[in-house]
């Protein structure tokens, strides 16, 4: 019998919005049931980065596009639209240097997620400047090989924008909440949410800050080293499990 190829790795970038009002919280969103991965779990904003996000023509249109190299201006810019797309959160600042602080319309949300209409021209007419600066690398996981659909996705942890209010946008994601990270596990723990591995575990790395920017120094702090879960096989029962040097520590699920 021919061993059956690994699926094709694709490229994915996901957001941890932070805040520290009225505690240290993370933006999550519930997916939809009828989504074919994760469906009904609780999870970070993110997604596959679409062929306009590595336009040069972002160069214009964003802050740091020069200290960074294409592939991450690429996954940052994805992060940032899937955060517009799946929350209603635009990571940017004005002409004069200031936050943006809009409010962003639901129907040009649906028309870019469903491909109608180009971020790029949103940005452009909102007038202001993405900032990829304000994006900081906190993890990396490849999906593991015996799974049908692949991803290397990068994480990352960013400031939520004081004045914007996150609202989910009803096709994808079915509910925006923020929620403390000790508070998101425990409703994984009870049940009350669905909460997957990678999730899991890197809400264990976020309740290791005290706050957003604590969060942000230790992310900058720690050496990412990406993370593919392998499968093993004790006491008769599946487990999935990582490496230890991953700065996770010891970690498994039962899955079987």
């Amino acid at each position: 019998m021919t061993e059956q190829k690994p699926a094709e790795v694709m490229p994915a970038a996901t957001i941890l919005l932070v805040r520290d009002e009225p505690e240290f919280q993370v933006l999550m969103v519930k997916r939809h049931h009828q989504i074919d991965f994760a469906s009904g779990a609780l999870v970070f904003p993110g997604g596959k980065p679409h062929s306009e996000d590595s336009s040069e023509e972002w160069a214009a249109c964003s802050d740091g596009w020069e200290r960074v190299d294409a592939t991450q201006r690429m996954l940052k810019i994805a992060a940032i639209r899937e955060a517009y797309e799946e929350a209603g959160i635009l990571l940017a600042a004005n002409r004069d240097g200031s936050p943006f602080e809009g409010a962003c319309d639901p129907d040009s949300r649906r028309a870019v997620e469903q491909g109608e209409r180009s971020f790029l021209d949103v940005v452009r007419e909102a007038n202001v400047i993405l900032r990829l600066d304000g994006l900081s690398e906190f993890a990396r996981w490849i999906t593991p090989v015996f799974m049908k659909k692949r991803f290397d996705t990068w994480f990352y942890v960013a400031h939520a924008p004081a004045r914007q209010i996150a609202a989910c946008d009803g096709y994808e994601m079915v509910d925006a909440e923020w929620l403390s990270p000790h508070g998101a596990l425990e409703l994984g723990r009870s049940g009350e949410r669905t909460i997957i591995f990678p999730t899991r575990l890197n809400l264990e790395l976020l309740s290791q800050a005290s706050s957003a920017a604590d969060c942000v120094d230790r992310a900058h702090a720690r050496k990412i080293v990406p993370v593919m879960p392998q499968v093993l096989q004790r006491d008769g029962k599946s487990i999935l499990t990582i490496s230890e040097d991953a700065g996770y520590g010891p970690a498994s699920e039962v899955i079987g």
